[in-house]
């Protein structure tokens, strides 16, 4: 299951999930009622309920209305194949941390800018799998 599968979903009226237990799911019913098996990770886990939910909750934030501005969600990790940078919040100084100064210069351009250089720089060093997507697309 990725970010490109949520979005797909998304434009679904309706789904539903069936969700095995421990060995699974009734190989009839996959073959004759499952139209589409994803998996949220490469470990195991009891049952397919909370791979249900965390497929839901990708797929329920992506409907307007849901995120108080769509735009949140369109700027994401995985909607550019990048993951997200760091954020930073007030005060200014917290326990002798500041916030970076570029921050709070206001100059959007270059805070733009600032802000992909660190998603390239986290990519590139933890998911170079997403690395290279980015830099063939780009």
């Amino acid at each position: 299951f990725n970010q490109n599968e949520a979005q797909k979903l998304g434009k679904n009226k309706n789904l539903v999930f069936i969700c095995g237990h421990y060995k699974g799911i009734d190989q009839r019913v996959r073959d004759n009622l499952v139209t589409d098996e994803y998996s949220i990770g490469d470990y195991v886990i009891t049952g397919g309920e909370l791979s249900s939910l965390v497929i839901s909750d990708s797929i329920i934030r992506l409907i307007p209305g849901v995120l108080n501005n769509i735009e949140s969600a369109e700027t994401d990790s995985f909607e550019s194949n990048l993951l997200d940078c760091e954020y930073y919040t007030r005060p200014e100084l917290y326990r002798d941390m500041k916030v970076p100064e570029i921050l709070l210069s206001g100059h959007h351009q270059k805070i733009e800018e600032w802000k992909l250089k660190l998603k390239e720089e986290k990519t590139k060093k933890n998911r170079p799998d997403l690395w290279l997507k980015y830099k063939n697309k780009n």
